[in-house]
């Protein structure tokens, strides 16, 4: 199969992107690329109509346990590990400037 790219579709799309290439990355990239577009058309070309669609190889479980209701910890003990407490609420430093 000969190579599917050609040059002015490889300057083509590198305008289209914004992408300023010298003349040797042009020619570097229109034969990988090729190569990956003949790749591709092999893929194609193959019979898969007795393969059903996925969307992943490999069969996934969903691994989250199950969602349910469970006791808090205890506010009172909770707020006794703090450094400090203030009316039943975590006492922290002012972190704004008060207005003058």
């Amino acid at each position: 199969m000969s190579n599917p790219l050609t040059r002015a579709d490889v300057e083509h799309v590198a305008k289209l992107a914004r992408l300023a290439l010298s003349d040797d990355e042009i020619e570097q990239f229109t034969t990988q690329l090729g190569a990956v577009l003949e790749h591709f058309a092999s893929v194609a070309a193959l019979d898969t109509s007795a393969v059903p669609p996925t969307s992943h190889p490999i069969p996934l479980s969903n691994v989250l346990r199950e969602d349910s209701p469970r006791p808090g910890l205890d506010r009172e003990m909770v707020l006794g590990m703090a450094p400090a407490a203030e009316d039943g609420r975590f006492r922290v430093p002012r972190i704004l400037a008060e207005e003058q």
